[in-house]
């Protein structure tokens, strides 16, 4: 019996009208609501600065290579090794190429899938089979095509492809994340080398007045006018304040060592020139909270994971339909070589099948369930991010208005501390104060300029953390194209 072409067609045309079904539910980007301006104020700082901008859209936003705007040549150097040759940023890439091989792979089952078995094999019979034969000895020379086609009835290949795409953006997403993270802790590093280069130099300044203080204290004894116990006194503090000074050494030589790893180097050999921090953070322009979800990777990943949880819960309710998969055979197939590619031995078949599972246990059911409990993780995952992304601009806002506040206050400390530093060893020289006072004296200013530098360190820091947390530059409209 001939197929018809009439009925071909009809039945192309109903498998293009079945493969139309949408079997999923709708996605919709989750909702996280954000405030009109950030709560906490930006440091004075900023705002004094010519220029800056509180709230703009697009011109006040970071842009390109945000850690350009600390203007620190050195730093930049770093910056632009962390991309090529760090480990870990080449692990996300690698998952990036992944996720779009992935896409590929999905999309191949879209089209027909057709194999070749060509065999030449020689046969023999039992002597003893049921139909009688004698030892016959047969050969048979074929030479078999099939292809069979997934009618995709319910869209199972489509989702799996868009979900693909969806986790292709977020391998994406999440490279930028890695990278920024990277980039971040390579200049916190960095302007924690140059804070202990600051107090280094501190403490060199004043091991160099001790042991001035030192020999004070020597020639007054010699000359009878001081005690032992103040040479003593003077000697003790002077040793101290060498020893604060070399174990600086440790914590610059570790932090040395991270940096290079981070640039994809070996510690050996690795050195960061001396200069100390004398800076203060440069402005960073803000832009609206609203923009923030755009403007964040890992935010940005997580929103393409929960579009990719959703197409999974069409690919779980597919499986409760039939499966439809046209499949075609042909060839040739002889007895001998010399007639295996005549038009005789031909054979071919075409026809549908159509699979349905009848019982499974609750196994279709559990996936259907597994994959919308997935999905809701993915949402409360994005919603969670967000609400991170919106708390560390805060965070580091607060961080950067009160540390500057707390800084300005503390200059003032250290001047009363070292004007004081000064009385005492002036009173100590004329004879009105022991020795115990200048020592006093001596620690109480040495203290306050060392939390002093500390505080340049943290308000850097600060301004480090305030640019991952504000994306550093990078916003979706970056994610690749599918």
């Amino acid at each position: 019996m001939k197929m018809r072409p009439q009925w071909i067609l009809g039945a192309a045309a109903l498998v293009l009208s079945l493969t139309s079904c949408d079997n999923g539910p709708q996605y919709t980007k989750p909702t996280v609501p954000a405030a009109p301006e950030f709560g906490e104020q930006a440091p004075q700082s900023f705002q004094e600065s010519p220029g800056w901008k509180t709230a703009q859209p697009s011109d006040a936003m970071l842009k390109g290579k945000w850690w350009e705007i600390f203007g620190d040549t050195q730093l930049n150097g770093y910056e632009e090794q962390v991309g090529p040759a760090n480990q870990s940023l080449k692990v996300a890439e690698a998952n990036f190429r992944e996720a779009r091989s992935n896409i590929q792979y999905q999309r191949s089952f879209r089209f027909p899938t057709v194999s070749a078995n060509p065999s030449i094999t020689t046969n023999r019979i039992s002597s003893h089979n049921p139909t009688g034969a004698q030892g016959l000895v047969y050969g048979e020379f074929s030479l078999p095509i099939n292809a069979s086609f997934d009618a995709d009835l319910w869209g199972r290949i489509r989702k799996a492809v868009n979900a693909a795409q969806e986790q292709y953006q977020a391998s994406a997403a999440d490279f930028e994340n890695v990278k920024l993270e990277l980039q971040t802790e390579l200049a916190s590093y960095y302007f924690e080398v140059r804070s202990l280069d600051a107090e280094k130099q501190l403490l060199d300044d004043t091991v160099v007045a001790y042991r001035r203080a030192l020999e004070l204290t020597q020639n007054r004894f010699a000359g009878g006018v001081a005690a032992k116990a103040e040479v003593a006194q003077a000697q003790t503090q002077l040793s101290q304040t060498e020893a604060q000074e070399i174990d600086l050494g440790v914590q610059r030589a570790q932090l040395e060592h991270a940096m290079a790893v981070l640039t994809g180097r070996v510690p050996e050999g690795f050195h960061v020139s001396v200069s100390p921090l004398l800076r203060t953070p440069p402005p960073v322009p803000l832009g609206l909270p609203s923009q923030l979800l755009e403007r964040r990777p890992d935010v940005a990943a997580t929103e393409r994971q929960a579009a990719a949880a959703n197409e999974q819960i069409g690919i779980a309710r597919a499986a409760f339909y039939p499966d439809l998969v046209i499949a075609a055979s042909g060839g040739f197939q002889a007895g001998s070589i010399v007639n295996w590619f005549t038009w005789p031995s031909r054979f071919w078949g075409l026809g549908p099948q159509l699979a349905q599972t009848i019982f499974d246990g609750g196994q279709r059911k559990a996936q259907l369930q597994t994959a919308q409990a997935a999905y809701d993780a993915t949402i409360a995952n994005y919603r969670q991010t967000a609400l991170t992304a919106f708390q560390e601009v805060e965070d580091n806002l607060a961080a950067l208005r009160i540390l500057e506040q707390e800084s300005a206050k503390q200059h003032e400390a250290t001047e009363a501390a070292v004007s004081s530093q000064q009385l005492e060893m002036n009173r100590y020289k004329g004879g009105l104060d022991t020795y115990l006072s200048v020592i006093t004296a001596q620690s109480i200013a040495l203290t306050n300029q060392r939390t002093e530098v500390d505080l340049m360190r943290r308000r850097m820091d600060a301004s480090v953390q305030l640019i991952r947390a504000l994306g550093g530059g990078w916003d979706t409209s970056k994610l690749p194209k599918t």
